[in-house]
């Protein structure tokens, strides 16, 4: 099992979720975070000021599936979270060594 951990730009979020949906992955965590990368930021003019942005908005997925699952999520991720442009993310995939459904004890793949 693995845990793949996707940071895309927050308006490519219903893409990304339908792409997975027809994938048959039964659940996503999300979380709106913000940080930067080689984008660096930008400026912005508020009122007459001129004031620097330096962390973006971003959206963090987190999405636990079975091994034989894990290259069709990260392609269906990269497809269509891909803007071409520079900030639109990265994905992380992490061993899960375990997993537990609180609700009904059950462990392992059928957990997820």
């Amino acid at each position: 099992m693995k845990l793949v951990t996707a940071i895309i730009k927050p308006f490519k979020l219903d893409d990304v979720r339908e792409a997975l949906a027809a994938l048959g992955v039964s659940g996503i965590t999300v979380i709106e975070v913000k940080g930067f990368g080689r984008q660096k930021g930008h400026t912005e003019l508020y009122r007459g000021a001129e004031y620097v942005v330096d962390f973006l908005p971003k959206i963090k997925l987190e999405i636990a599936v079975d091994d034989p699952l894990v290259d069709q999520v990260i392609e269906a991720i990269t497809n269509t979270a891909r803007t071409g442009k520079i900030g639109d993310g990265k994905i992380f995939v992490f061993d899960l060594q375990q997993v537990i459904r609180i609700r009904t004890g059950e462990t392992g793949p059928n957990a997820l």
